[in-house]
């Protein structure tokens, strides 16, 4: 029995936060919330850690992210030049350069590093989707073995697709079912089943590719409109958008997760409202490939569940936050739009919504101990109506000291347990090398 004794406790960002307020982990799991003072007298007998000028609050829940992506960060461009678009992204870049030049050795080392820097950061759940088409079979369960080493709470997927030909598209949904199948109900890791887009995709196979996940009892993602690529794609070619295409052979729903969501119609909006699919955000990355703002205010507006990622561009989630914050204000040229609290949702309760979990997310009696312990030693005092625009604004990972994930603590004093972090980058740095002549 644990007593994490705070200066403020963050027990779910969509109530207020607590002065002088700890928590309790039993088994781990949070067995009691409440003042310092009341923790002491009632539970005498039990480990102290010492949380003073500090922030007790939930970890992050990174709803989307490529591990492997860290290896191309910093990849020569093609010819001497950047794409000039998001198919060329594709087509000329990230499919020859990265995704179709990975094996399972390049893959085990991104996603060693990519956990020990989540976990730094305060993030203790995630979500990967794999997209290597010459990596499989057993991938993902290699990545699995790393994960369950790191202690994080993860869900992987292999992005299946049919632009790799038959028996890649054949390879890439066993490889999720062979994943979701080795993980039992109390296991940290588990799987969701995953295919690329619309425009990599046959119906047939989408509708397959669901079924497997419906029979499992897990849900299914895709990216869905990153760019104006696949929405135009799907009117010129399926006769309607993407959203409009999903709605069409039964697969938008509550066991649905769309990702990106940049370029949509209003349509498309309301649909994605009234079906109840889950959303995931990548502020950061949307930027980065040219994709554009997406409507996360308004989705949220609509009652839809968002969670936050950093599709393994920026895996600082402090860093993703800040660029949910900013990026809509000045889109909406609204200073209201996307308020600190909101978005501290996303990166927790809103994320574990968005993924399907139970019980992850906020720190309350019976919820999993999954938290962070961040530095509260700002130039201005905190209050409580000041708490959510401190973080998202004027933290980041060098702030966190310490981090638990389902009562075990894997980060103390700012060091991962476990974990060499010097040696972690110097094998991700070999394996980006492999990575980029292969590709060549």
């Amino acid at each position: 029995m644990t007593l994490v004794l705070a200066d403020w406790l963050i027990s779910s960002a969509d109530q207020p936060a607590q002065q002088g307020w700890g928590v309790r982990v039993v088994d781990g799991v949070v067995d009691h919330i409440g003042p310092n003072t009341e923790l002491l007298t009632t539970y005498p007998d039990d480990d102290i850690v010492d949380a003073a000028d500090h922030i007790v609050m939930p970890g992050f829940v990174n709803a989307h992210v490529h591990l492997y992506g860290t290896l191309a960060h910093g990849i020569p461009p093609v010819e001497g030049a950047a794409p000039d678009g998001f198919w060329s992204f594709l087509e000329d870049y990230w499919w020859p350069k990265v995704e179709d030049a990975l094996d399972i050795a390049m893959i085990e080392a991104a996603t060693d590093y990519v956990c020990a820097e989540m976990l730094r950061s305060g993030t203790t759940t995630f979500y990967d989707i794999l997209e290597a088409p010459n990596a499989i079979p057993d991938a993902l369960l290699a990545q699995k073995e790393v994960v369950e080493r790191r202690g994080m709470r993860g869900l992987l997927s292999f992005e299946a697709t049919e632009r790799a030909g038959v028996e890649i598209a054949r390879l890439g949904l066993e490889e999720n079912a062979r994943l979701i199948d080795s993980c039992g109900p109390g296991d940290l890791v588990g799987g969701l089943m995953s295919w690329h887009t619309v425009f990599t995709c046959s119906a047939d196979y989408i509708v397959e590719a669901f079924g497997m996940a419906a029979d499992r009892g897990v849900m299914s993602h895709a990216h869905v409109n990153e760019g104006v690529h696949e929405g135009e794609w799907a009117e010129a070619n399926l006769g309607q958008r993407t959203v409009e295409f999903y709605d069409s052979i039964g697969v938008a729903g509550p066991h649905f997760l769309a990702s990106q969501c940049v370029q949509l119609s209003d349509h498309e909006r309301d649909l994605l409202a009234e079906r109840d699919v889950r959303v995931t955000h990548m502020p950061l990355s949307n930027c980065e490939v040219g994709g554009g703002i997406a409507p996360m205010p308004e989705l949220l507006d609509a009652g839809v569940t968002v969670g936050l990622g950093s599709d393994g561009y920026v895996n600082d989630f402090y860093e993703v936050m800040r660029g949910a914050f900013l990026l809509h204000k000045a889109r909406l040229q609204d200073p209201r739009a996307m308020p600190a609290e909101t978005v501290l949702e996303m990166a927790t309760l809103g994320g574990a919504k968005a993924l399907g979990l139970d019980r992850v997310g906020c720190l309350l009696p019976g919820w999993s101990a999954d938290l962070q312990v961040v530095d509260a030693r700002f130039p201005t005092p905190i209050t409580q109506h000041n708490i959510a625009d401190q973080i998202v604004l004027w933290r980041n990972h060098s702030h966190v000291r310490d981090v638990m994930v389902a009562g075990l603590w894997r980060v103390r004093r700012g060091e991962v347990l476990g974990a060499d972090i010097d040696r972690l980058l110097a094998h991700s740095r070999e394996q980006a090398v492999r990575l980029w002549e292969v590709g060549r």
